[in-house]
């Protein structure tokens, strides 16, 4: 359940769970519900660590060195193995009597289920993803893997290391075994989304010892930046670097090549055919992935109308601040000024992206120091910001957010993209910097990975609406602290969250109403500020990732519906920190089971 499609996404909403125990549960004594309890939680730990026997990368994720030379099993024959797991687990939890368990327990079992059950109805879509595509795939995530979570503390390490760069013949193998399934079913990416790829593609397999050159390649670099730390002897190093060079040509550079060729034979047939309707059976599946994103029931239309609304608001509030800065002219024309003016802009030079990342450090520094007028509850896990890997700048998007090891071995990761420092202007930094950072991905997730009263599948589990409307619930807290002092930075937090709003519009406007790329570009760029490569990377998003970006507004605004229910019922009682652990203190949710835990809450404390 923990590697369902990336495009399908998170579990669809569960039914509402009551704190009070149900008249039924009289018929257990308290030592059944104890027993039942803990019988559960653990078969919930033993399913979790079969997942993990079964991922070796997921192994290393999780900080542990087991079958630390090998890759997850990229094979779509895997499929069909997951869903007989799949069936298995329902059989079993189908058993459980729900009544027979305490309320956290309560909890897992309705989430299991419904998780398991999404599993099995989402079989049949189990094809519908492009795994190569600019916003990610294997070709960029094997590396960045190797990048960010191999560590190289032994020789043991160093050699698995080597290992893993050999088995990337058998991993590629695998990955285009399955690019030529979807092509047979109708699944293959648009025009656009190969150039992309294969510049990525060619950009691993640059430089030593790949080509005579002075410069590592991008692995080879990363190898020996990590075995220099280690103290052994030079010989050592030598034979280590030497075998690495050799896996690097002939396991790394034939399994790119092979996917290169594949890609380039693709691209000859590809269309300009962008939304998922274009699908067999496009229509139900890009239902099912807007429910599996937003765990409501909201239709495309629907979303769409909301989308359409929370411009116009926006818009709204942006005149204010027009007024506010006393600039003359439309609010077209401010979006020019804030596009185009030198002041918003550093240079891009390394000096510049340097100090980029230096205020970005003291933007989540700041807010640290400032969390307990928010929480009570706060991450021990550290965070660095870091400029996202140069083999991969070009496609990746602006910003994103990678979790930290459980084991403390590695920190969160909030990740900014300065390929192009016209598309990251500096009235968005702040706003930016919440999201990814503190109060954003970094403590939601963190805090739910240090959590000892759910199960693991929930620690590490995710739903879209439920993290990413965090994340933008995060980039409007900070102001009701003092925060966005600066007009321009609070237009910044603004035009963040309008660009959150036009998605849902552009996202239903590609794949349920078959508007062009070109209709989708332009839509961003006539409604919001940001820079026309932003425009575009956004709309190409949309396109190889059907409903994901509609998970931002609505989730944010149910965080902020449940606080303003909250606020309304409560009056004087109503205490922020105590809310803000109310919506962290059970890792991630349905949006319908947040609101229920939040209705207790305020029931509890009236």
């Amino acid at each position: 359940m923990f590697r369902n499609l990336r495009i399908i996404g998170a579990a669809f909403a569960i039914l509402a769970i009551s704190s009070c125990k149900n008249q039924k549960q009289a018929e257990y004594s308290e030592e059944e519900i104890a027993e039942a309890s803990t019988k559960l939680n653990q078969y919930f730990e033993d399913q979790f660590e079969i997942e993990v026997e079964e991922s070796p990368m997921m192994q290393t994720q999780l900080g542990r060195k087991t079958n630390y030379g090998k890759w997850d099993n990229f094979s779509h024959l895997r499929y069909a193995k997951e869903l007989k797991q799949a069936r298995e687990r329902k059989d079993y939890i189908d058993k459980i009597d729900p009544v027979s368990l305490n309320a956290e327990s309560n909890l897992s079992y309705k989430l299991y289920k419904q998780n398991v059950e999404n599993e099995i109805e989402d079989y049949e879509f189990r094809f519908y993803n492009y795994p190569v595509n600019q916003m990610f795939g294997y070709h960029a995530d094997l590396p960045a893997f190797l990048i960010n979570n191999h560590r190289i503390d032994s020789v043991a390490d160093a050699k698995a290391y080597i290992s893993r760069l050999n088995g990337f013949t058998k991993a590629f193998e695998q990955v285009i075994g399955g690019i030529k399934i979807r092509e047979q079913n109708g699944i293959v990416p648009p025009k656009f989304v190969f150039e992309k790829v294969i510049d990525d593609s060619r950009n691993i397999i640059k430089g030593k010892p790949f080509e005579k050159s002075e410069n590592a390649s991008t692995l080879l670099a990363d190898f020996k930046e990590k075995l220099n730390k280690l103290e052994i002897e030079s010989s050592d190093k030598d034979q280590l670097i030497a075998e690495a060079e050799k896996a690097l040509v002939e396991h790394v550079q034939p399994a790119y090549l092979s996917l290169i060729d594949l890609l380039e034979t693709q691209q000859k047939r590809a269309t300009t055919e962008n939304g998922a309707w274009k699908f067999p059976k496009g229509d139900k599946f890009y239902e099912l992935a807007l429910k599996r994103t937003t765990t409501t029931n909201m239709s495309a239309d629907e979303i769409h109308e909301y989308g359409l609304s929370e411009v116009a608001r926006i818009h709204g509030e942006m005149q204010k601040i027009m007024d506010e800065v006393k600039f003359e002219g439309s609010l077209q024309d401010f979006f020019e000024f804030m596009r185009t003016d030198e002041q918003f802009y550093y240079e891009n030079t390394p000096e510049a992206k340097t100090q980029y990342l230096d205020d970005a450090k003291g933007i989540v520094n700041k807010m640290r120091g400032s969390l307990d007028e928010l929480f009570l509850t706060k991450p021990k896990a550290k965070i660095k910001v870091k400029a996202v890997e140069s083999f991969r700048e070009k496609s990746a998007g602006k910003a994103f957010y990678q979790q930290p090891a459980p084991d403390g071995s590695r920190p969160g990761i909030f990740y900014v993209n300065l390929y192009d420092m016209q598309a990251m202007p500096t009235y968005q930094l702040e706003a930016l910097a919440h999201h990814e950072g503190i109060p954003g991905h970094h403590m939601q997730i963190a805090i739910a990975q240090e959590l000892d009263s759910i199960p693991k599948f929930r620690k590490y589990g995710g739903y879209g609406a439920y993290v990413e409307g965090w994340g933008l619930y995060s980039e409007y807290i900070p102001k009701e602290i003092g925060f966005y002092k600066d007009p321009y930075s609070d237009f910044g937090r603004l035009a963040m969250e309008l660009w959150r709003a036009c998605r849902l519009v552009v996202d239903t406007g590609i794949h349920h109403k078959k508007w062009t790329r070109e209709e989708g570009i332009e839509y961003y760029k006539e409604n919001t500020p940001n820079a026309e490569s932003d425009c575009i990377k956004m709309v190409e998003r949309h396109i190889v990732m059907p409903g994901q970006a509609t998970a931002y507004k609505i989730g944010m605004k149910k965080i902020l519906d449940l606080r303003e229910k909250a606020k309304t019922a409560l009056g004087d009682n109503f205490d922020i920190k105590e809310f803000h652990d109310v919506v962290l203190l059970d890792g991630a949710l349905p949006l319908n089971v947040l609101e229920t835990k939040v209705d207790n809450w305020i029931e509890n404390n009236k």
